[in-house]
């Protein structure tokens, strides 16, 4: 599979574009924490191999993908805060962040390629690519520095709220996070405009809060 990962690729460098960008998200359908994208340029050598959709990675696998991408290829990380959701919506700030994150790399790419959606008014071209996680190298970079990277602010959250498992779920709407939510109401990290958070906002908020960020996790989850 990964000698023809990079045939997006190696077909648009035989068309004169030196600097590809892959582009993914990771957190859109979280219920609480950042959304967070990733823009990846890979080097025309850069070995593929354990380079893969990052959602088909064991998180040691994305671990060691992770070093090797932000060692050896151009990469820029961007995130949108779960307030900013709230405000502007889903949907708005996923488009946002493919656009703003190609945006951050310098050199800029000259093409890039995009996960499922094609932001407007790119400063270069342009090419979504449905599943592009699976079949497009960059783009699987891409989601597996967004992925790794969001968990390890999902890791440091749970910290300030363990009752959340925010360090398994990564806010994500399990069983056990649907629970403390009705348990001890939304955070401040939550996405207040999604039902499952905002239903859960009932009398007694903001003692909620307080609650759940002193809540007790077992201790293997607190530490």
């Amino acid at each position: 599979m990964s000698r023809d990962l990079d045939r997006y690729e190696r077909t648009l460098r035989t068309q004169g574009f030196a600097r590809i960008a892959g582009v993914d998200e990771a957190g859109r359908g979280a219920l609480a924490g950042p959304m967070v994208a990733a823009a990846v340029v890979l080097p025309d050598a850069f070995d593929l191999e354990g380079i893969r959709d990052s959602k088909l990675l064991s998180a040691q696998q994305r671990s060691a993908a992770y070093l090797r991408i932000v060692g050896g290829a151009q990469v820029a990380v961007v995130r949108v805060t779960p307030r900013e959701i709230d405000r502007r919506g889903l949907h708005r700030c996923n488009l946002a962040l493919l656009r703003k994150a190609p945006c951050e790399l310098d050199p800029a790419p000259d093409y890039v390629l995009t996960d499922g959606f094609a932001p407007a008014r790119m400063p270069c071209p342009t090419l979504s690519v449905k599943k592009g996680d699976t079949v497009c190298a960059s783009i699987a970079a891409a989601s597996i520095v967004a992925k790794v990277t969001r968990d390890r602010i999902m890791d440091k959250l749970h910290r300030r709220f363990p009752a959340f498992g925010f360090d398994h779920n990564r806010g994500y709407g399990t069983s056990d996070h649907l629970e403390a939510l009705e348990r001890f109401g939304p955070t401040e990290i939550h996405r207040l405009s999604f039902a499952n958070v905002g239903q859960s906002a009932l009398p007694g908020f903001e003692r909620s809060v307080v609650g759940a960020a002193n809540a007790p996790g077992d201790a293997r989850d607190a530490s």
